[in-house]
């Protein structure tokens, strides 16, 4: 019998099989497989949620401000069971819960609808936020903690501006961006991507995307008092 289950698809190494079973030019492929190491070494090793938590107040929350190629969103959430493996083969049919673009009131375990670039950051900077004004904490006395994935090109919208302005000057240190770098941005970031969170009082680290213990480390090791940025190359630099 064939399992289609997440527990036949629980690997690092299944992850390009559930890839493969969405069809179709609009899985933006360069986007998607960009994120796909960031996303995965998140899921696997640091995020606090898992299809049971996901509405759990004090679970950890991930957004995806860089929407527009969820494929490997969606496989990596499929592999931790958030999503019927199944459910992939039909993605973005009418009548399909995962869309081109994750929808959150659709698809399970996603925080926000996203694709429109520049929205990311700001949402996950309110949510941050949001968390300490209710004092949510988790048992162990610490606040869950908001990652957002964003492109480079994208962090030219005004939107991510003020919110990378406003984070370490509020001491939102429950917020970490992650930036994928594929060097997108025009004209590029003088001194790099980093230097723009960095002058504005973040901790700023690096890391080589398909290098998961060097993603790990630079998002676990503490920065307290200031939003952590970790800028990750992409699969082809790496």
């Amino acid at each position: 019998m064939v399992m289609t289950t997440a527990a036949a698809f629980s690997r690092y190494a299944d992850l390009p099989s559930l890839v493969g079973l969405m069809e179709g030019d609009e899985k933006h492929f360069e986007a998607a497989h960009s994120t796909l190491d960031v996303i995965w070494t998140l899921y696997d090793r640091i995020l606090r949620v898992s299809p049971e938590t996901a509405d759990a107040p004090d679970r950890d929350r991930f957004l995806l401000s860089k929407g527009h190629g969820p494929a490997a969103y969606y496989a990596v959430l499929a592999a931790k069971g958030f999503i019927d493996v199944p459910t992939l083969r039909g993605w973005g049919a009418y009548d399909s819960p995962l869309g081109f673009h994750p929808d959150r009131t659709l698809a399970p375990g996603v925080e926000i609808g996203s694709g429109s670039l520049g929205h990311g950051l700001p949402l996950a900077l309110g949510s941050a936020l949001g968390l300490r004004a209710q004092g949510i904490l988790r048992d162990d006395g610490t606040r869950p903690r908001v990652v957002v994935l964003v492109g480079d090109g994208e962090l030219q919208e005004g939107s991510n501006h003020e919110a990378i302005a406003a984070a370490a000057r509020l001491g939102a240190d429950n917020l970490t961006a992650v930036v994928v770098d594929n060097r997108s941005a025009t004209p590029p970031w003088p001194g790099g991507v980093g230097t723009r969170f960095e002058v504005e009082g973040w901790e700023v680290r690096s890391a080589r995307g398909r290098h998961h213990d060097a993603v790990h480390r630079a998002l676990t090791e503490p920065h307290p008092g200031r939003p952590l940025a970790v800028v990750v190359t992409t699969p082809s630099q790496s």
